[in-house]
């Protein structure tokens, strides 16, 4: 059984929670809605439902990659013998292109969706991976 940081997962997966609201709300949330073909309106009414549920699913989807991102960062540091700052980004940018990029591509080759969407989602989630690669690995 590999040893993990519980308070780095946590502090990782409100990290990343953060980040999201900043990045689809004031940086980017208005290029989001226009690229997701969401009109105002929708997103209205589903704030009228109550989104609790969906941060609160949103934020266990950011502890189990803090989870995962953990011990593949333990196995990479052993592996790669880094440490530090420099272990969180490799780990965080490998696992982004290895496991992220490549399953979202489906949106756009069979859901239709914009490639710039593509990027702008896929760039909040490589970023929300060093972050929390980063904040990991200075906690081991």
């Amino acid at each position: 059984m590999v040893n993990v940081n519980y308070l780095a997962i946590l502090v990782s997966a409100i990290a990343s929670m953060i980040l999201g609201y900043i990045w689809y709300g004031p940086l980017f949330g208005k290029q989001w809605i226009s690229l997701s073909g969401l009109s105002r309106e929708q997103l209205d009414s589903q704030k009228a439902k109550g989104r609790g549920k969906s941060y609160a699913l949103m934020f266990v989807g950011s502890l189990v990659m803090a989870f995962v991102l953990s011990h593949t960062l333990i196995f990479a540091m052993d592996f790669l013998g880094t440490e530090g700052i420099s272990a969180g980004l490799q780990t965080g940018f490998w696992n982004w292109l290895g496991f992220v990029a490549p399953v979202t591509l489906g949106s756009v080759l069979w859901d239709g969706k914009p490639w710039k969407l593509w990027v702008l989602n896929n760039a909040y989630n490589l970023l929300s991976l060093l972050v929390m690669g980063v904040i990991l690995a200075l906690w081991v």
